[in-house]
């Protein structure tokens, strides 16, 4: 099935408006007015802009460490157990189920992934309990959030360094394991809510920002393959559609960095088997190949001007940029009239 649309939104002149990626401490605060893509597939309905990656105080909501982890080989990077956060929903949105899976990058060599044991993002015993509140999508203000206030929400967190994708081991210098067990995370993470509710949804919404909205194409239509017909099951993607693009010096270098998560950690698993049958598995992690496959209504959102990919994909430093890229880089109102031809031209690829 073919989306039924696929536009770009307009954008504001680039020296007026710039767009930074991720999620770091949820404060991006990203609007449908400024996506590049919006892909649509039948019966995906309207979102509204509160939705999306914003900040958070109050009302922590705590941890809770998977169960039987390391039975299931389901562990962060470190071994120790995955968690997520859960906060139950209430009245008419009871059994209305949000799964959002954190980003926070990739780790593409042994080393970094080594490196990355020592942070939450390759460890639980550095996560702590998190707001809810003032986070966007997530937020129980109905004044702020009136479409999922009262909605079960849940913050998966995010410690392979895979977009919850990996299933493999490594050595790390030291001599001890490292662990790629992004997929057994995800599976056995999904598996337990069913167990706490999930199971009973009538609507469900599968979210991810960054590393997570890469995460939350790829799993998508196996999300939604765990429910009924009946049940209505959609995904948006926020911030994930990174490029596989060439950079200002004509070289595809953020290729080397998918292509090392790609085969460390093993992930051919949740590709596209009719993309693996004619491409390589890096480029089929891409997500211009991955949305060619899905099949549930998703909601695609990304920045025109995304200022982390132009800073590491389109002008990363192994570029040689001058000092006047350097600027540019830095902040996109520095760009020349030629630069910012040459960065659309990029993106436009």
């Amino acid at each position: 099935m073919a989306p039924e649309t696929t536009k770009p939104l307009l954008l504001t002149p680039p020296q007026q408006r710039q767009r930074r990626t991720g999620c770091r401490a949820w404060a991006l605060a990203v609007v449908v007015a400024a996506a590049v893509l919006v892909l649509m597939l039948p019966s995906a309905g309207p979102l509204r802009r509160r939705m999306f990656c914003l900040g958070a105080p109050p009302e922590p909501v705590e941890l809770t460490l998977l169960a039987g982890a390391t039975d299931k080989g389901a562990v962060c990077l470190d071994g120790t157990p995955p968690g997520y956060h859960l906060q139950r929903g209430s009245g008419d949105g009871s059994n209305s189920w949000i799964i959002h899976l954190q980003g926070g990058g990739w780790c593409s060599t042994l080393k970094d992934c080594s490196n990355r044991r020592m942070s939450m993002y390759g460890s639980s015993n550095f996560m702590k309990p998190m707001w809810f509140a003032g986070a966007g999508i997530l937020d129980s203000d109905q004044l702020k959030n009136p479409d999922f206030y009262n909605w079960n929400k849940v913050f998966v967190r995010y410690c392979d360094g895979a977009s919850f994708s990996g299933d493999a081991e490594g050595r790390a210098q030291d001599g001890s394991t490292l662990y790629f067990r992004g997929l057994r995370i995800y599976e056995a993470v999904i598996h337990e809510l069913m167990e706490k509710g999930l199971a009973n949804a009538t609507q469900a919404l599968l979210t991810g920002c960054s590393a997570g909205g890469l995460a939350t194409l790829l799993h998508c239509d196996d999300f939604s393959a765990r429910f009924p017909q009946e049940v209505s099951v959609k995904c948006l993607a926020d911030a994930g559609f990174f490029l596989n693009v060439k950079d200002i010096s004509g070289e595809r270098s953020f290729w080397s960095v998918y292509d090392g998560v790609v085969h460390l950690q093993n992930v051919r698993e949740v590709l596209p088997k009719d993309c693996l049958a004619n491409k390589e598995p890096t480029e089929c992690f891409f997500p211009a190949e991955l949305i060619k496959s899905i099949r549930t209504p998703t909601f695609i959102l990304n920045s025109g001007y995304d200022s982390w990919q132009i800073r590491y994909v389109l002008v990363p430093g192994s570029s040689a940029p001058n000092k006047a890229w350097l600027s540019c880089k830095e902040n996109i109102q520095n760009c020349s009239s030629t630069q910012i031809e040459v960065l659309n031209g990029r993106l436009s690829l």
